[in-house]
């Protein structure tokens, strides 16, 4: 079915409508253009063609109270008539096309030209055989075998290429699978609730069909078009179908068109599903794009790139198996406007610096060659260059080229991309199981970089299950629930009618699914816990609510981040209106006038008594951690009626029923995961809608902040007074002045969690950049969970549309997966530094050895081939090897490297050369004197083609001990003493050792010409391995020098601030200039730097002058404009998680005053 094209698809669908189209009445094509209209034409439009909505519903054969009956037969009909709510997925990228990616590589094409040149030539005979006279005494005889074995060279420089790209292809296509299955476990956990036969149910997305009357609320993204029908203040960002960053209100008789793919900023309803699958809105767009279609392909190219947005944000809409592949490509279209990730470019960068070094080696070595020849032949010997003679001199020459290519060859580290994928690759499956679910491979090394974590309050460091505590009823403070009998009756009365009418009718408490287990919580975690008041009050709500249902409501005011309170008015037997009200109490309070006293009468509250309460009740509440919620309610007049639109006037006057103190308990294991953190030297901030008396408390509950030190806990609105200059701009110096001591931001808006996000970012202050992490379950935690460096959402209780902004999806919603996500991002960065100090010590060495080695022999001690075995199998196995190290808790007890810090530390440069002079030494011994030690014939100047030697043999064995023991060394990074250490706990490196060691047996004796290599005696081989076992002892010895006395090793691979300047801020058509090209322009560039720094010495002499900071001229220019660009994204006042429900911001000067709870916080 998935493969389908959707021509067929559709054809297919148009003969069932000609048969079926009698059963319902409308057809697929009327449904089709009856939801491409907008606004008030679709009113006018279903009023002519249906009669008002209902007239649709008998069509459909639904009722919009019970909804479909729901038997199997119907939704068959249906689905085959109407389509299926799915969207077929694009096909994934084919393993060959994977292999084509792969070697699109520099450096492998370079090894396949070189290679298929050595071919060419090996099997180009001369002619001259028989010319004695052309080549110098060196020339020697030709040897029949070795002429033969002269294609294995090129032969297995190619075989080579052939397995780097076939690795490289496997894992990025297990990666593409692993995604894939992993984006249908997503998609199966997707459900939307329906109304079926009457009851509410929750089916998966893929279910609901053309007919079905479904329930949207706050924060779902919409899985089908449909019609609204009923619902109150119903607001929906449409951005991405329009582009429109404006919510559309939506209303039953001006504006009832909802569309798949758009998400729920504010209210909640009903709707008539109307288009599913590839006939709603987004599944034309997906068809646009070609997700069926093969012919689409090129088409689709340009189309990515345009309506890259739209794929975006409709990709939750997933197909059956999973839309991971579109998911992948808008990876691709969006890549250059990502930073690259931090590893990655500091890896290319040393790549590139590397491969020019072993590029200007190789080339002088040929040069060296092809003179002292020429001279030597030439000049010396004043031979004459004879016509006949050409094809020899010519076969001399491709040694030499050969010899340089191989120099190059070695230079090149080609098993640093595979060492990253590999590490990548592992790390993400052992992440699945530590409940990360990671969307997007960088984020996993970029989060062991993390400085900063900025964490939401709700559901990530508390457990998310509220319930009520403490209550002010009746003049009396309650420190536990209260006995139904000491409550006058009118007063528990009105609670309950108040609480039950008052929420959300989707939120309920639901029995335990197991005897003794906790009661289910479903909905709005905050209306849970004030049901559950009702519950322990032994009163019940369900009476209340199916009294009063929720198509009876009068009108209702929802609860938004502006708001932070929501009301309900019904209307009353005697056509009176009542309205109750609920929200956080600080702000309902100021709107009461009255309050139930304790005979349930009202009486006066004035504001001196409401200062009184706040001190006496509010704020011992708000010390203890707990939320607190004012329900309050008002009575209006039947004639005139009031004018509902007038918020202001409605609520205010309100009457106060009680106030209760909810408790969302901190999940147990977070103190831990936040000690650890803050070992780690990563700050844990701590961003909540919160009032600040409770968001302090938890702070210091959960060890955020200690009693004690010196930080800031600031409101949102003070946070924004002091960012902001006269002209209400951002101001980036002024961020610097706040966010190194703030640990907690309480009554936030989620603009203000993007801005210190991006300040944070942005911040060049502290001389490391920061690098930061931010948690967030609620739609408006998107922008901030984007503009972060790594994005981590709830996968339980984030909504759709805060998943699809995260890098990373966190399974069970606990802040102690966050660590575990640091600690393997740390690891992958020690694996490929543990990697690089191997890999290039192996380099330094064969470079040396084959450039000093040709030009004081005229022959590399190592041959081609056997270079290519150090290289790859080196290369491949121990990238392998070091990769898939296990990580220890030990990676969390240092600080995080940061954005700057370069790959290869002086450790680790005192370490490559300590052992480069250690192997260096014994080779240049073994190679002029070796054979006076062993007793041998020397292998030096031997002729063009003559037998492989022992003695070069046993440099060659010799060479590749030496590296088997330093890939123990290697092991460890930090100048640790205990290589051995763990080693049993990663059984790949264990083998691999092994594994290096058996083959090199294998190509000693019995490899022959094609490894140039002689069978060596037993005693040879001890002495081999002897001086490999030497690298482990002198590893020790290096280990011993202090490293803060080697001054002048230079670090490398470090990220200038210059390549730093993010991609965004640069032009967005300017795609990323690729790293090699860089190198082409570094020249002009050095040259425009030369002025550049000429030019800005002279503006800071003038600006020292003047008396401004020069960078803050230039940050505040950039900092209004980026911010500018920012404020445009944020879809307009987003909306705070219902979960950080009813509270709102203290009064500062009630914080400031003497706090009850400060005791012994600065």
């Amino acid at each position: 079915m998935g493969d389908m094209t959707n021509s067929d698809f559709y054809s297919k669908n148009q003969r069932n409508e000609a048969n079926h189209a009698g059963e319902f009445g409308c057809t697929l094509q009327e449904l089709r253009s009856l939801m491409e209209l907008r606004g008030t034409e679709a009113v006018v439009k279903i009023k002519e063609t249906y009669g008002e909505t209902e007239g649709l519903c008998r069509r459909l054969k639904t009722s919009p109270t019970e909804g479909l009956a729901g038997t199997a037969a119907d939704l068959e009909k249906r689905k085959v008539i109407f389509g299926k709510n799915f969207i077929p997925p694009k096909k994934p990228k084919t393993f060959l096309q994977l292999v084509w990616e792969a070697l699109q590589d520099v450096t492998l094409i370079i090894l396949e030209i070189a290679a298929i040149i050595s071919l060419g030539l090996s099997f180009y005979q001369p002619p001259g055989e028989g010319n004695e006279g052309c080549g110098t005494a060196t020339g020697g005889a030709e040897d029949e075998g070795e002429a033969e074995a002269g294609w294995i060279e090129g032969a297995a420089i190619l075989l080579s290429v052939i397995c780097v790209v076939l690795v490289t292809a496997f894992n990025d296509w297990s990666k593409e699978k692993q995604f894939r299955g992993l984006q249908s476990r997503i998609e199966q956990e997707q459900k939307f609730t329906v109304v079926r036969g009457g009851q509410v149910i929750q089916i998966p997305v893929a279910e609901i069909v053309v007919g079905d009357i479904a329930q949207v609320k706050y924060g779902d993204l919409l899985p089908a078009d449909g019609i609204f029908i009923q619902g109150n203040d119903l607001k929906i960002d449409e951005s991405s179908l329009t582009g429109e960053s404006d919510q559309v209100r939506k209303s039953v008789d001006k504006d009832p068109m909802l569309l798949s793919g758009t998400h729920v900023m504010e209210g909640s309803g009903r709707m008539l599903v109307t288009a599913v699958g590839v006939n709603s809105q987004t599944g034309i767009i997906f068809t646009l794009l070609g997700a069926g279609g093969e012919e689409e392909e090129k088409k689709d190219k340009k189309a990515k790139q345009q309506d890259g947005a739209a794929a975006m944000e409709m990709q939750p809409l997933k197909s059956a198996e999973g839309g991971e592949g579109d998911d992948k490509d808008k990876k691709k279209s969006n890549m250059h406007k990502k930073e690259k990730s931090v590893l990655q470019g500091k890896l290319t960068k040393l790549a590139v610096q590397i491969g020019k070094a072993g590029l200007v080696m190789s080339a002088i070595t040929v040069i060296i060659l092809v003179l002292y020849f020429a001279i030597d032949t030439f000049v010396v010997n004043k031979k004459q260059w004879l016509p006949e003679c050409t094809p020899v001199y010519v076969q001399y020459f491709v040694k030499f080229f050969i010899i340089g290519v191989t120099v190059l060859v070695v230079a090149v580290p080609e098993g640093l991309p595979l060492a990253v994928t590999i590490s990548l690759a592992y790390s993400v499956k052992k992440m699945m199981k530590d409940n990360n679910l990671v969307r997007h491979l960088d984020a996993c090394e970029t989060m062991g970089n993390a400085t900063a974590i900025c964490s939401d309050k709700t559901g990530t460091l508390t457990t998310n299950r509220m319930t009520v505590v403490q209550a002010y009823v009746g003049d009396v403070h309650y420190k536990e629930i209260p006995d139904p009998d000491s409550v006058p009756a009118k007063t528990l009365d009105l609670l309950v009618n108040a609480i039950a009418i008052n929420s959300a009718y989707t939120t309920k408490i639901l029995p335990p699914e197991k005897e003794g287990g906790l009661p289910r919580q479903v909905g709005n975690k905050t209306e849970c816990g004030l049901l559950g008041f009702v519950l322990d009050l032994k009163q019940d709500y369900e009476p209340v609510r199916n009294l009063i249902p929720e198509e009876k409501l009068y009108k209702v005011y929802t609860f938004n981040s502006v708001r932070k309170s929501m009301s309900t008015v019904i209307k009353m037997p005697d056509g009176s209106f009542r309205m109750y009200s609920k929200g956080a109490s600080e702000i309902v309070l100021k709107k009461c006038s009255r309050i139930l006293n304790a005979a349930g009468e009202p009486r006066i509250f004035r504001p001196r008594d409401r200062d009184e309460m706040v001190k006496k009740v509010i704020e011992p509440m708000a010390c203890d951690g707990l939320r607190t919620i004012c329900v309050a309610f008002r009575d209006f007049n039947s004639s005139p009626e009031p004018d509902w639109d007038n918020e202001n006037d409605i609520l205010s006057d309100l009457t106060c029923i009680c106030v209760v103190g909810i408790e969302d308990p901190v999940r147990p294991e977070v103190p831990e995961a936040i000690r650890k953190c803050q070992r780690a030297g990563i700050t844990v901030r701590m961003v909540t809608g919160d009032n600040i008396n409770t968001a302090r408390a938890i702070a210091i509950k959960c060890g955020i902040i200690h009693p004690g030190e010196d930080f800031l806990c600031l409101e949102g609105k003070e946070f924004n007074r002091r960012i902001r200059n006269e002209k209400g701009e951002i101001e980036q110096e002024r961020i610097d002045k706040i966010w190194p001591k703030l640990r907690v931001l309480a009554r936030s808006s989620p603009t203000d969690k993007h801005t210190l996000v991006k300040g944070i970012i942005d911040s060049t202050q502290v001389e490391q950049r920061q690098v930061v992490a931010v948690t967030g379950d609620g739609t408006n935690d998107g922008p901030a969970l984007k503009k972060a460096d790594v994005g981590f959402a709830m996968g339980i209780a984030g909504t759709d549309v805060a998943k699809e902004a995260s890098d990373i999806i966190l399974t069970d919603d606990n802040f102690s997966s966050i660590v575990k996500a640091v600690m393997w991002g740390r690891n992958v960065y020690d694996s490929i530094s543990k990697f690089l100090q191997f890999q290039l010590t192996v380099n330094i060495v064969a470079v040396i050895v084959a450039f000093t080695g040709a030009c004081i022999t005229q022959d590399s001690p190592l041959k081609a081939v056997q270079m290519l075995w150090v290289n790859l199998i080196m290369d491949t196995f121990a990238s392998l090897a070091l990769a898939t190290e296990p990580p220890t808790e030990a990676l969390l007890l240092r600080k995080p490297y940061g954005r700057n810090k370069p790959l290869i530390s002086r450790t680790m440069m005192k370490n490559i050369l300590g052992h480069a002079v250690y192997q260096l030494t014994l080779i240049f011994t073994l190679l002029f004197v070796g054979e006076k030690m062993f007793k041998i014939d020397s292998g030096r100047n031997a002729p063009l083609h003559s037998p492989p030697s022992e003695h070069y043999t046993i440099i060659f064995n010799t060479f590749v001990m030496m590296q088997l023991f330093n890939e123990i060394n290697a092991r460890k990074i930090h100048g640790e003493r205990n290589v051995f250490d763990g080693i049993f706990r990663n059984p790949i490196f264990c083998t691999i050792v092994l594994g290096t060691f058996a083959i090199q047996i294998v190509i000693v004796q019995f490899g022959g010409k094609p490894f140039s290599c002689s069978p060596l005696q037993l005693d040879q081989w001890m002495w081999c391995v002897f001086i490999g076992l030497g690298e482990l002892v002198w590893g020790q010895v290096i280990a011993t020098i202090p490293t803060s006395r080697l001054k002048f090793l230079k670090e490398a691979g470090r990220l200038t601030e210059k390549e730093e300047v993010p991609e965004e801020e640069l032009n967005e058509d300017v795609e990323e200039i690729d790293h090699a090209e860089r190198e082409l322009r570094r020249g002009q560039i050095l040259w425009f730097r030369g002025l550049n720094r000429i030019q800005t010495q002279i503006e800071v002499v003038n600006t020292f002058k003047s008396g401004t900071s020069f960078q803050g001229a230039l940050r505040r220019q950039s900092s209004v404009t980026s911010q500018t660009q920012d404020v445009t994204n944020i879809s307009s006042p987003s909306h705070v998680s219902l979960s950080n429900a009813l509270s709102s911001p203290t009064s500062t000067s009630a914080a400031a005053a003497g706090h009850p709870c400060r005791q012994g916080i600065p």
